[in-house]
């Protein structure tokens, strides 16, 4: 019963689950892009891994960037990044390529 009245307050609220993906759809957009100021990188080999904002449940929370190593030669970073899709906003998680 207490599950039932949580999905319901989910989906009536800023959130929704997509069944088909199985992605939290967030129904409130994004704030915008922060620029963040770079610190000097640690050693030549690393790569700025820039900032994102992500959902904590109830809203957005800033995630600072910060310099990593590749996990391999030549890999390069592909940022974070919120899509509209399924009436709201979905997060594409960062990568390595």
């Amino acid at each position: 019963m207490v599950l039932k009245g949580l999905i319901g307050l989910v989906i009536a609220g800023a959130l929704a689950v997509s069944p088909v993906m199985a992605e939290v759809v967030v129904r409130i957009a994004p704030p915008h892009f922060i620029v963040e100021r770079r610190p000097p990188p640690p050693g030549r080999e690393y790569v700025w891994v820039s900032g994102y904002h992500r959902w904590d449940g109830n809203a957005y929370a800033w995630t600072p960037g910060m310099w990593q190593q590749p996990p391999r030669l030549h890999a390069h970073w592909v940022a974070h990044r919120w899509v509209h899709r399924h009436g709201g906003w979905v997060l594409v998680e960062g990568h390595w390529r």
